[in-house]
This record gives C-alpha cells, sequence and structure tokens, in this order.
C-alpha cells in the first residue's frame, strides 16, 4: 500500500512538473508555474524519504544526513536567489545547472561502486557479468553530467568575467580526439572490462570527460554564451534521466526528460534567432575576437544628443520603441524606464519594448528583468513583430543593447555576426542609443549604427540618464 501511495506521489510530481513548464511560457502565470513545479518536488521528496522501501522491504534510516543536506541547501539557495542581482541571473543559472551536473556524475559514481561490490571482494568474474545495460546507463550519466558540470563552471567563470576566451591551434581537432578517447573507454568498460585497471579505467574517464568540459566551452566566444548555457542544461537533465534510469524512478525520469528536451528546444530556437547553425557554434567561437576589417568598416564619426534635446523628441512624437540591453540590466535601470514609459504615455505618447531573442546573456534575460519593474507583457514585442513597426516609429530608445541592433549583420559579410537576425531600429525615423562609451560590445565588435545618419548617442550611466529624461519629460 505504501509503495502505491508513493507511486501516486511520484505521478503529482510529474504532473506538476509538466503543468509548470507550460505556465512557464507565459510570463503572467510563470511565478505561478514555479511554484506549482516546486510544490510536486516536494511531495515527491517527501514521499521518497518516509515511504520508500528497497527490495527487501528497508526504508530509509540515516534521516540526520538527509534533512541536514536539506536544510545546507535551501539555506545557501535561499540566500543566493535573494541576493542575486539581476545581472548576475545567468552566471547563477549556469552554477546551479553546473551542481545538477555534478549530482548526476556522483549518482553514477555511487551506483557504479554498488554494482562492482562483488569485484572488489575478491570475485574477478563478475566483471563480466555485470548487467551491461546498467553499465551503459553509468557511464552515461557520468560522462554527460562531468561535460555539464564542468562546462557550466567555465560558462559561469566567463559570464562574471573570470575566465578568458582561450583556444590554441588545432584546438577543436584535440577536442574532438578527446571526446573521442573518452567514448572508447567507455566501450571498453562495458564490452570488455579490464580486471587489473577496471577502477583506474572508470575515473580516467569521469577524469577526461571533466577535461573535454573545461575544453569544449572555453574557445567559445562570449556572445554565444547563452545558447551554450542553454545546451549544457539540455546535457544536465538528459544525465538526471539517467538517475533515473538507474533507480527506476519515473519522477526523476520525467523530469530529466523534460529539461533535456526544453534544453534542446531552447538550443535550437536560439541558434535560429542568431541564424547559425549549432555546429557553427560549438566551433565557430563567435563574439571571440573583433576582426580588423570589421572594426576598419565601422569606424567613423559620430554625433551626441543632449538629454533634454532627448526629451522633447521622446515627448512630442506619436510612437517610441525602447529596446533594452545588458547595459540596462548593469545599472539596475528597469523600474525608472517603467516611469519613464509612464510619463511619456501621459503625453498621449505610444510607447513599446522590443525585444531581441538573445538580449542580455541568457534566453528571456529582458522580459525577466522588465517583469521586475511591472511593464505590462502586452507592450513586449517579438524581434519579428518590433521590426515590422520601426518604420511607423518617430523615436527608438536603445538602452545598453549593442549587437542584437548592429546593422553589420545585414551589410557587412565580413563580419562574425553576418547573417544574425537583428533589431532594424534603423527603419525608425530616429534612433537614440545610450552607452556609457564607444566600447564594442559582448560579441568584440564596432556597431555601424552608432554612426548612421539618424543615430545619437546618449552617453552615460542608464540609470541616471533615463531618470534626468524623466525630469525633462515631467517639465515639458
Amino acid at each position: 500500500m505504501e509503495i502505491n501511495i508513493l507511486t501516486v506521489f511520484y505521478l503529482i510530481g510529474s504532473v506538476t512538473f509538466i503543468l509548470g513548464l507550460k505556465m512557464l511560457s507565459n510570463p503572467d502565470s510563470a511565478r505561478k508555474g514555479n511554484l506549482i513545479a516546486a510544490s510536486g518536488m516536494t511531495i515527491a521528496i517527501l514521499g521518497t524519504i518516509f515511504l520508500y522501501k528497497d527490495e527487501e522491504g528497508k526504508s530509509l534510516h540515516n534521516y540526520a544526513w538527509i534533512f541536514a543536506g536539506i536544510v545546507i541547501g535551501a539555506v545557501v539557495g535561499t540566500l543566493a536567489a535573494k541576493k542575486v542581482k539581476m545581472t548576475a541571473m545567468p552566471e547563477m543559472v549556469s552554477l546551479f545547472n553546473g551542481m545538477g551536473g555534478a549530482c548526476a556524475a556522483l549518482i553514477s559514481i555511487v551506483e557504479f561502486n554498488h554494482l562492482v561490490r562483488g569485484y572488489e571482494t575478491g570475485n574477478p568474474a563478475m566483471l563480466y557479468d555485470l548487467d551491461k545495460t546498467t553499465v551503459v546507463i553509468i557511464m552515461s550519466g557520468l560522462i554527460i553530467g562531468s561535460v555539464s558540470f564542468a562546462g557550466s563552471i567555465v560558462a559561469w567563470g566567463k559570464l562574471n568575467g573570470k575566465f578568458k576566451d582561450y583556444a590554441f591551434k588545432g584546438q577543436h581537432i584535440f577536442n574532438l580526439l578527446l571526446l573521442g578517447l573518452v567514448l572508447l573507454s567507455a566501450t571498453w568498460l562495458v564490452v570488455a572490462p579490464p580486471e587489473n585497471i577496471f577502477h583506474l579505467l572508470f575515473y580516467g574517464v569521469f577524469s577526461l570527460a571533466l577535461t573535454y568540459g573545461v575544453l569544449f566551452v572555453l574557445p567559445i566566444g562570449g556572445a554565444d554564451m547563452p545558447v551554450v548555457i542553454s545546451l549544457l542544461n539540455s546535457f544536465t537533465g538528459v544525465a538526471a534521466a539517467c538517475g533515473g534510469f538507474l533507480y527506476d524512478n519515473k519522477l526523476m525520469l520525467t523530469g530529466g526528460i523534460l529539461v533535456g528536451a526544453a534544453g534542446t528546444l531552447l538550443t535550437i530556437l536560439m541558434c535560429k534567432a542568431m541564424n547559425r547553425s549549432l555546429k557553427n557554434v560549438l566551433i565557430g567561437s563567435f563574439g571571440a575576437t573583433p576582426t580588423h576589417a570589421t572594426a576598419q568598416k565601422a569606424a567613423g564619426n559620430y554625433k551626441e544628443i543632449s538629454v533634454s534635446d532627448c526629451a522633447v523628441a521622446m515627448s512630442y512624437a506619436r510612437k517610441v520603441m525602447i529596446v533594452p540591453g545588458y547595459g540596462l540590466a548593469v545599472a539596475q535601470a528597469q523600474h525608472v524606464c517603467h516611469e519613464l514609459e509612464k510619463m511619456l504615455e501621459e503625453k498621449g505618447v505610444e510607447v513599446k519594448y522590443a525585444i531581441h531573442p538573445v538580449a542580455g546573456r541568457m534566453p528571456g534575460h529582458m522580459n525577466v528583468l522588465l517583469a521586475e519593474a511591472d511593464v505590462s507583457y502586452d507592450k513586449l514585442l517579438e524581434m519579428e513583430h518590433a521590426n515590422d513597426e520601426f518604420k511607423s516609429t518617430d523615436v527608438v530608445l536603445v538602452l545598453g543593447a549593442n549587437d542584437v541592433v548592429n546593422p553589420a549583420a545585414k551589410t557587412d559579410p565580413d563580419s562574425p555576426i553576418y547573417g544574425m537576425p537583428i533589431l532594424e531600429v534603423e527603419e525608425a525615423k530616429m534612433v537614440v542609443v545610450n552607452k556609457r562609451s564607444m566600447k564594442p560590445g559582448y560579441a568584440g565588435i564596432e556597431n555601424e549604427l552608432f554612426f548612421r545618419q539618424k543615430t545619437s548617442m546618449l552617453f552615460g550611466d542608464a540609470k541616471s540618464v533615463l531618470q534626468q529624461l524623466v525630469n525633462e519629460v515631467k517639465s515639458l
């Protein structure tokens, strides 16, 4: 009867995961979706702790260790989530994703040791009688989890500036050879496990997989980090699903499959948004280094605009489009931006936001940022819809965005972002770009937009500039 109750708990957890994921597709219901999925997970965890019994009918007994781990993890997670800045949210997502990969790898290590316990007590023949399917699942979880963990930690370091892009000549070939060695070693261990070096080979695969995870992410350019994080997230989901297979746990399996599928689909959509193949993302090192030719083409004279002139232009416009970028997030200026939006609307100006799929440091970064400031979701236009409206827009205010509005993606075949769909802000009657300086954006290349006839530069911290604009608009 207890097992049936536990099965019901797992079913409830699986259903809440699916509902929660569905609700995450809409900002209005995303918060509730998170709470529903978290509630289902809580039910499943408590059910496992108090109702689970193994094949011998034994229940869990080490409650002190279990609840100590839960309490420590809950405290650390809560404090980290409360203190993290919106600009550092991509780093936290990458770090937490890496922890998921590490857990999957550790599960494989623990189950490997359980599986070969007979060999350790002097029964070498047992190596050849191991359940091959179980060994394959263990090795899959070990490799995928290790790559996800190591890669996510490198991605975390690159996002917060601790790690720089690094590549050496022939690195992609070396990476492929290293991956091949990992897979061949794992195959050897599954098909014909060597008695004398069985454990050495297993931990060798573990070490090589970690090394591959590091070298896999290191050469990838900064502008591709959103795609890499999404891909690594799918890896973690697949690794968790391997744990579900090992324990015959339907909830782990369902959760892992959902994360893996969602991460894969998001990776594909991100690549489509950048008009690039996944292969090109992984080996192209996009955004690592600006080309001299591109920098030369972009060079030119730019003109500045004063805060008062910008305020006048926006106050007497019929339609204003705001393009948020990472600079807005860095300045924590989303609330002031919303205030400016309301001030302009009081003067009869139509205000909307144009959101590029890869704006910021992770998918949905700008949506979350603006939702935090209570900006209506109806005002957020996806790239395709925004591009249709730029021609009828009087003023576009670009706040800290760079690469996603760079016309070189359409006009310069030598540019590393050539072919990437962009927000076509240059179609508007007037473009005002707010930046701290003329330094290149995250992709490391100059922006042709800054030197266009319609474009004016408004230098300064986004929050300070927006506050000045609010005051000027209020006084008109």
